[in-house]
């Protein structure tokens, strides 16, 4: 039951856009609108020169500061607080070397790949509500074909004897 309340309660949150949130001071004063320059390989545009990590991606600005991430459709904000699972994958992917002000337990991570996401926010930030729905969905399918195929002999479901 909890996990089903759960479950509706994460469809409703994807489900309300971004900008719905409540509006933060995060503390960050760009003086200008940055220059940005593209990540090679990849759909985002990062600010070498701002004091923070700042990326630019599907038409808004990403913020990573403080181990959270915000959002804002200028340079100035005004930013929200996004929740892991709402960051875009390509903006996750992010090499850890375009991070200006990394979080001080990166230390030693690989310069050319992503920060460790897993490790901070858990297996689940990968998934949305309706993928992992999806998935979980899936394992329980996965699970009970598995115990009717030991009831039902070798056969399994829906296959005929020749």
């Amino acid at each position: 039951m909890r996990r089903l309340v759960l479950a509706a309660l994460l469809a409703s949150a994807s489900a309300a856009p971004a900008y719905a949130q409540v509006q933060v001071n995060v503390g960050i004063q760009l003086p200008g609108p940055p220059t940005l320059a593209m990540i090679p390989g990849a759909p985002v545009y990062y600010a070498p020169r701002a004091p923070a990590n700042v990326f630019f991606y599907g038409s808004q600005y990403w913020l990573f500061h403080g181990n959270g991430w915000y959002a804002g459709p200028t340079w100035s904000g005004p930013w929200v607080v996004i929740e892991p699972v709402h960051v875009p994958v390509p903006i996750l992917r992010v090499p850890v070397r375009y991070y200006h002000v990394p979080p001080s337990q990166w230390k030693g991570w690989r310069a050319d790949g992503p920060p460790h996401w897993d490790g901070h926010w858990g297996r689940e930030w990968r998934e949305t509500a309706h993928e992992r729905e999806w998935r979980e969905r899936e394992e329980h399918w996965k699970h009970d074909k598995h115990d009717d195929d030991k009831h039902e002999g070798k056969r399994g479901r829906g296959h005929d004897k020749h």
